[in-house]
């Protein structure tokens, strides 16, 4: 099948529009950034548009970007040694781009190979000047746009994005106020010497070809889930805890019909953002990575029925006596995670993005119509996003091509 035809028309860097005080210059990383893996964190929001040309839409989104950026300053700056982000104003890497075909040919049956082609960088490239946020806009010729963005996950979270993205769509609707962010979160959890504690912030990552697949559940779908037995204890799960523990349990049920995995344990590690569950909650526009990582186990000789009981006592734990620990140094907790690789234990990770206002984002000519991720740099990991009515969820995930296979057809079973 040929590939999209888009065309790249231009490159820049997109600056402050007022430069960073000398006070503001060096932010230090946080404990919970000096861990973050460093990669680029993929989303693209497609718009429907027929009022505005592409020159005036181009205009707009640099002005407002350059202006939001005297806020957020960090954005602009750059990482030093995983220590501090020098904040210098080199920039925003900005790419804009025309795709020779309609929106609708690509939000219909979207294909992972042509998704990736509205992405300014892959998940493990970058600029020639290390920009930590590159924005590629896209101009379908039927008037359509996907604003195509990747956010260094070494010093933004999930709820760090959204905060950013959305204040820069007000900015460029032309609002006089935006949220102000706060950068206090390396006073929250002092940053440390990471050599000691044998945590390797690239732990996990992999350069091998991974390629992401979507199942999308529906509210139908959603029902039909949580009345097939996959949780003897919790008789009311979350969207979220279902679809975790249906792709979870067929994971471990590929992996077990394996006959060199007949005595492998198995692991869940679901991300958590701990804003609201500090004592007092940490302000939601604290800018940095505020996550925690919940676990769940399943032993070699346990039965995988009850998988959603797990994920909450897992997710539950991740409290404020976790948050105090991490906040005092403890990483005793994080250590888990590796001695599950070391072990040879079989992990899948997961991270809900749910919560997060992801289809609020108007630059002032409507809310997005999709709103997706793609190829992230992990095995075994999956992505959790809301569809567009908020009803029901959209799994990316990567697997082995078994994996997969049991997955969908179990997926297909939920009709």
């Amino acid at each position: 099948m040929d590939m999209l035809n888009v065309e790249i028309i231009s490159k820049e860097m997109i600056k402050p529009f007022l430069p960073t005080p000398d006070h503001l210059k060096n932010l230090k990383l946080s404990l919970l950034d000096q861990l973050a893996p460093q990669f680029n964190v993929p989303l693209i929001f497609f718009y429907q548009n027929e009022n505005l040309s592409s020159f005036n839409i181009s205009q707009l989104l640099k002005q407002s970007l350059s202006r939001v950026l005297t806020i957020f300053p960090p954005l602009a700056g750059r990482i030093q040694e995983n220590l501090y982000i020098d904040c210098n104003d080199a920039g925003i890497y900005f790419v804009e781009a025309r795709v020779h075909a309609g929106l609708d040919q690509v939000i219909k049956d979207p294909r992972m190979e042509e998704l990736q082609q509205f992405l300014p960088v892959e998940p493990l490239g970058q600029t020639d000047d290390n920009a930590i946020f590159s924005v590629k806009i896209n101009f379908f010729d039927c008037g359509g746009i996907a604003i195509g963005v990747c956010f260094s996950h070494k010093i933004i979270d999930c709820a760090s994005f959204t905060v950013f993205i959305n204040a820069w769509a007000s900015a460029c609707r032309g609002e006089a106020e935006v949220i102000q962010p706060s950068f206090n979160l390396p006073n929250r959890f002092p940053p440390t010497t990471l050599a000691a504690s044998g945590i390797n912030a690239s732990f996990g990552i992999t350069k091998d070809k991974i390629m992401m697949k979507r199942l999308v559940f529906n509210k139908e779908k959603l029902a039909k889930l949580k009345q097939v037995g996959i949780s003897s204890e919790v008789k009311n799960p979350t969207k979220v805890e279902a679809v975790s523990a249906f792709i979870w349990h067929y994971m471990i049920e590929a992996a077990r019909a394996k006959s060199d995995m007949k005595n492998t344990s198995f692991a869940a590690v679901h991300a958590v953002n701990l804003r609201p569950r500090a004592i007092p909650p940490i302000p939601g526009h604290a800018f940095g990575n505020c996550c925690g990582a919940a676990f769940a186990f399943l032993s070699q000789t346990e039965d995988s029925c009850d998988l959603v009981s797990k994920l909450r006592s897992g997710i539950r734990e991740t409290n404020d006596n976790y948050i105090k620990k991490l906040q005092n140094g403890d990483l005793s907790h994080l250590s888990k995670w590796i001695d599950f690789y070391k072990n040879g234990t079989e992990v899948c990770t997961f991270s809900s993005w749910c919560r997060f206002p992801i289809y609020e984002v108007d630059f002032g000519w409507g809310k997005p119509v999709w709103v997706c991720t793609t190829t992230v740099p992990f095995k075994n990991s999956v992505i959790l996003m809301n569809n567009r009515s908020g009803d029901g969820i959209e799994a990316w995930f990567n697997m082995s091509d078994l994996d997969m296979e049991m997955l969908e057809t179990h997926y297909k079973q939920l009709n």
